[in-house]
């Protein structure tokens, strides 16, 4: 399956391949106070692959808070937040936000809260090399 999303005006966009087709697709709602702030909802193949473009990085914002370990990749020309990304050993991984699907059947999300809060980081690091996207590639222009 190949998912599309994007910011609201596009200027951050991605396509992930997700194979085989999903039957579902988590949707992990965190609880922490950017997530609940921005509705951000997030997923994530660990075998799929996710290809990014921004079209103007100069309207891009990587937000990072609390343990500094992900990048929240915020549009600033109509504030959505996309996806965030996370460098482990050297290697990106991402997750992406389902608020940003397009053309996404809905029934196919399957929605849960989790909560992060007073994880270490190595553990944190651990789980999204794990469960996080590994195959990421962002373009620029």
């Amino acid at each position: 399956m190949r998912i599309h999303g994007s910011c609201h005006c596009g200027n951050l966009a991605f396509d992930l391949r997700w194979e085989p087709d999903p039957e579902a697709i988590p949707a992990r709602a965190c609880t922490c106070s950017f997530c609940r702030k921005h509705a951000a909802v997030w997923t994530a193949d660990p075998a799929g692959v996710l290809r990014v473009r921004v079209r103007d990085p100069a309207r891009v914002t990587k937000y990072a808070f609390a343990t500094e370990t992900a990048d929240f990749h915020v549009c600033t020309a109509c504030g959505a937040v996309a996806l965030a990304t996370c460098t482990i050993d050297g290697r990106l991984f991402a997750v992406v936000n389902v608020n940003t699907f397009d053309d996404v059947d809905p029934s196919l999300l399957r929605h849960a809260s989790v909560d992060f809060d007073g994880e270490a980081v190595e553990s944190r690091l651990a789980r999204r090399s794990q469960r996080w996207i590994g195959d990421v590639g962002i373009a620029v222009g």
